[in-house]
């Protein structure tokens, strides 16, 4: 079959789904209540179902005031259960996949239920209306007349009592359908391959010849991939290689840092970016329009929302809240019940909306990785925007970043500590921590009122990491690719430490 009938074909079904959007949209709270209300029922006869008498819930109210929220810790007992073979646990059909994951920075690995309900009714779907979206937003696109390049995780799939484990991106490679495999490059044996260092080497090598017309993956892993593929074939950017390329699906981490570097690789005003929210746990929400990174929030996919607004988080006085009474521009805590079993989960993300009709949301953080040791409140959003303003202002480009606070001492006040790894050292670095400095108080208030007149906290510290110390700290944790990030921020100084100590290590 003709290529050109494939893209026609292939854009025609994708578009049928469009009309299914548009009714959450316009019935966004009335389809999230059928939804839950679904879930509870057909769970009703799970271990967990009888323990809390799902039977009986008919409402939201019972719902929220007879389930807990839960952390993966007080999950886990019963994701255990379910990993050594026991079944209708706490989802009534078959679970045989678990998504490996450590978050951010978490030794210990967390083992994340995936339903066959998971992969076909919210990942696969999320996958799916990502192109619907931008196909239909892009109606000369010629998506299909080449192939996806893709960068997942780096983790074979394993076999522990007849249930299986691994990188979610892997999970999703094993189950795939075939049209997706068809159009997707490099192969899934090279996909799949454990050691990163190698398989970058061999995704390079199967790629560098094919029509690729999108990429998908990580910001930070994929510009790794990029530039290194530009190294291996001499070329000067991007569409020399691929002159076909017209759009980067991205997520995972805030792409702001990194947006002017992928402009140098991809020096063309017209080629799109559009962003998603995924993870192990589901398919969350996706960019809807051209050249706005806010993403729609998608209301059936098996996942029921509440939110913690941030304020109140880890209060007495903590409140949880439904998608109908969240407001604008605060930051919440995201709890999620899914279609594999987990029930006001407690993910870990804070979000923000930017609209309510329809429900748009910016992932602002997570959780643990905020700085509130004197009451400045700094999220990774904000870091993330001041850095990437920071860099316009000093024509810097920053690789990587993680900041910690210095701790008051006597009368000695606090202060911030960042590492940051730039691609070429500043010939001044005082210019650009002014700049960075100033935009965090442009960007968050309560950090700036603690700057004032150094008052509570003294002007931030920067340390200039050597070349590769993030990449070689992540090699020495076995977390090199697919999803593994960089702490961004934490209220302690763990991590700052541990760079520093390699700071002067040669790896």
């Amino acid at each position: 079959m003709p290529l050109t009938i494939i893209n026609s074909f292939a854009s025609w079904v994708l578009k049928q789904r469009i009309h299914q959007i548009e009714l959450f949209l316009k019935y966004p709270n009335e389809v999230q209540e059928e939804l839950l209300m679904n879930l509870i029922q057909s769970s009703k006869n799970t271990a967990l179902g009888k323990e809390y008498e799902y039977a009986s819930i008919h409402s939201y109210a019972t719902f929220a005031e007879r389930i807990p929220i839960s952390t993966y810790e007080e999950l886990q007992p019963l994701i255990e259960r379910t990993r050594k073979g026991e079944q209708n646990v706490f989802w009534e059909t078959p679970i045989k996949w678990f998504a490996k994951s450590s978050g951010t920075t978490n030794a210990k690995s967390k083992f994340i239920p995936v339903s066959n309900e998971a992969l076909e009714d919210c990942h696969y779907k999320g996958s799916k209306d990502l192109l619907c979206l931008y196909l239909n937003n892009n109606e000369d696109s010629e998506l299909f007349l080449g192939k996806s390049l893709r960068l997942g995780g780096s983790s074979q799939i394993y076999e522990d009592n007849n249930t299986f484990f691994g990188d979610l991106s892997a999970i999703l490679i094993e189950n795939m359908p075939i049209w997706a495999e068809y159009s997707s490059t490099p192969s899934n044996k090279i996909s799949l391959m454990s050691e990163w260092e190698t398989k970058i080497a061999a995704i390079i090598n199967e790629t560098k010849n094919e029509n690729v017309t999108s990429f998908a993956g990580v910001p930070s892993w994929m510009l790794v991939l990029m530039n290194k593929m530009l190294e291996e074939t001499g070329k000067g950017n991007l569409f020399e290689l691929w002159p076909n390329l017209e759009v980067y699906f991205h997520g995972g981490v805030n792409f702001e840092p990194y947006r002017d570097q992928y402009k140098k690789i991809l020096p063309k005003k017209e080629f799109q970016y559009y962003e998603i929210y995924n993870a192990s746990e589901g398919f969350f929400a996706i960019q809807d329009l051209n050249y706005s990174s806010d993403l729609l929030l998608m209301l059936d996919y098996g996942i029921f929302y509440e939110f913690i607004p941030m304020d109140t988080f880890g209060t007495p006085e903590q409140k949880v809240i439904r998608l109908a009474d969240v407001e604008l521009f605060k930051n919440y805590a995201l709890v999620i019940t899914t279609n594999s079993g987990l029930w006001r989960y407690l993910i870990g993300d804070t979000v923000r909306f930017t609209s309510l009709n329809p429900y748009r949301i910016r992932v602002t953080g997570r959780t643990k990785h905020h700085i509130n040791v004197f009451g400045e409140e700094l999220m990774v959003e904000n870091t993330d925007q001041a850095i990437a303003k920071a860099c316009k202002m000093t024509q810097m480009e920053v690789v990587d970043y993680t900041v910690a606070p210095i701790f008051m001492e006597g009368k000695e006040k606090g202060a911030h500590e960042w590492m940051i790894e730039f691609k070429d050292n500043p010939a001044d670095v005082s210019q650009f921590q002014k700049a960075l400095d100033e935009s965090i108080q442009s960007l968050n208030s309560d950090y700036e009122a603690k700057r004032y007149n150094n008052m509570t906290l003294n002007p931030l510290v920067i340390n200039i990491a050597r070349k590769n110390l993030f990449y070689d700290w992540l090699k020495d944790k076995d977390k090199l690719g697919g999803q593994h990030k960089i702490p961004r921020l934490s209220n302690q100084r763990d991590y700052l430490e541990q760079l520093k100590s390699m700071q002067f290590q040669t790896v």
